[in-house]
């Protein structure tokens, strides 16, 4: 059995994981050390300014439009999906968008354990989209906007009605810092820092419009709640998590990180030079994607393509007439093997997506690793064909 010759070079930073992301290229521990309070209480004066910044420069960033609150909130964006599920579900029919496995698990939550009972679930295959059409007006809609274990984002929110009668709650984790948000559109948008920005798990954001303010603070939920999914108290907003004092405590570590990525962010032209950059990452990659012949972009229509997540599969032949067991085992020893040479890691599909590769395209990846990278993934295809050809003979 023959080997492909090896490409020349490497991505300088082989790290394309869709999550934990990678820091961004100016990152070093020293640096966020610097930032951080450690050993001290996040209730300080100091450590809570630091907390009350993050939230404000969040907003700022994102364009948030006035009256917006932006808060901290525990468990990662699943942490923030879930107390808008929880604190805010259940006076109007719900409709919940599926096209891949996050969305999947909010269809689950909602029916399963609030137990809710007009509920729709709009569902199709990864690398499509539902009918967004089919969204009723009247209902409060669960979605994500950009898929990231399927590759697939929705263009805009022309679908969303202006003047809708529900809230509109969006997992944007894999969205916010690298694709525009219409934020008129959105009553709660929810993500982590582990993705656009790089930052440490653990911790999730909140956005809530003032509809959604108007919904926590006129509708209690018929249903035990967590502390940390609380948002009222006495029928009122909690706004001091909307000023940094956050409901539990928070790594202070983590925060001094994200703190450090928003001043990379900043030096590197704020938003449009993070939506930018990202763009640029995708079409280095799906430019290679065009011109070769063994592999496809998961999501057929362009327009749906994200340019953070970008699913691949294998189209040649001989790999799609494997069964899916087979195929699985296909893309995972090209994935090791690109690993064993530091050419790339984790870029293996999600487990419960179809067969193939999932390559983290975000702002905090250079252009220059993805152009790097592709020779590689030529590679890998070659020496996982060599040894399947080998084995069957």
């Amino acid at each position: 059995m023959t080997f492909p010759q090896k490409p020349h070079g490497k991505p300088v930073r082989p790290e394309f994981s869709s999550g934990p992301c990678p820091k961004h290229p100016e990152w070093s521990a020293e640096a966020v050390a610097a930032k951080a309070w450690l050993g001290r209480s996040h209730r300080a004066a100091l450590p809570k300014a630091q907390l009350k910044s993050a939230v404000d420069r969040t907003a700022a960033m994102l364009g948030a439009p006035e009256g917006y609150r932006v808060g901290i909130v525990p468990a990662s964006d699943t942490g923030a999906v879930e107390m808008a599920l929880w604190s805010m579900l259940g006076p109007r029919p719900v409709d919940v968008l599926v096209w891949e496995s996050f969305g999947a698990g909010w269809a689950t939550d909602i029916q399963k354990q609030l137990k809710l009972d007009d509920v729709n679930v709009l569902k199709v295959e990864y690398g499509a989209l539902p009918d967004l059409s089919a969204v009723r007006p009247e209902a409060d809609v669960v979605f994500t906007w950009n898929g990231t274990t399927s590759g697939a984002r929705v263009p805009n929110a022309d679908w969303i009605d202006a003047d809708r009668g529900g809230l509109t709650i969006c997992d944007a984790t894999s969205a916010a810092f690298a694709q525009p948000l219409d934020w008129p559109k959105l009553d709660v948008v929810t993500f982590s820092w582990q993705k656009v920005l790089g930052g440490e798990g653990a911790h999730g954001v909140i956005v809530l419009s003032p509809r959604a303010v108007r919904r926590l603070e006129t509708y209690e939920a018929p249903r035990p709640l967590p502390k940390i999914f609380r948002l009222t108290k006495g029928g009122a907003l909690m706004e001091g998590v909307f000023r940094g004092e956050t409901i539990n405590t928070p790594s202070m570590l983590a925060v001094a990180d994200y703190t450090d990525a928003l001043d990379w962010a900043e030096r590197v032209g704020g938003l449009a030079g993070l939506h930018a950059r990202a763009d640029a990452n995708f079409a280095a990659l799906q430019k290679w994607v065009d011109r070769t012949g063994w592999i496809e972009n998961l999501v057929a229509e362009p327009a749906y393509r994200s340019n953070t997540s970008v699913c691949l599969r294998v189209v040649d032949p001989a790999v799609a007439a494997l069964d899916d067991a087979a195929q699985r085992a296909f893309c995972k020893r090209m994935a090791a093997l690109l690993e064993s040479e530091e050419a790339a890691f984790d870029i293996g599909g999600y487990r419960d997506a179809p067969a193939g590769l999932r390559i983290w395209c975000g702002a905090t990846v250079e252009t220059a690793d993805i152009e790097a990278l592709t020779p590689w993934l030529d590679w890998a295809f070659a020496a996982a064909m060599s040894e399947l050809s080998a084995a069957a003979a």
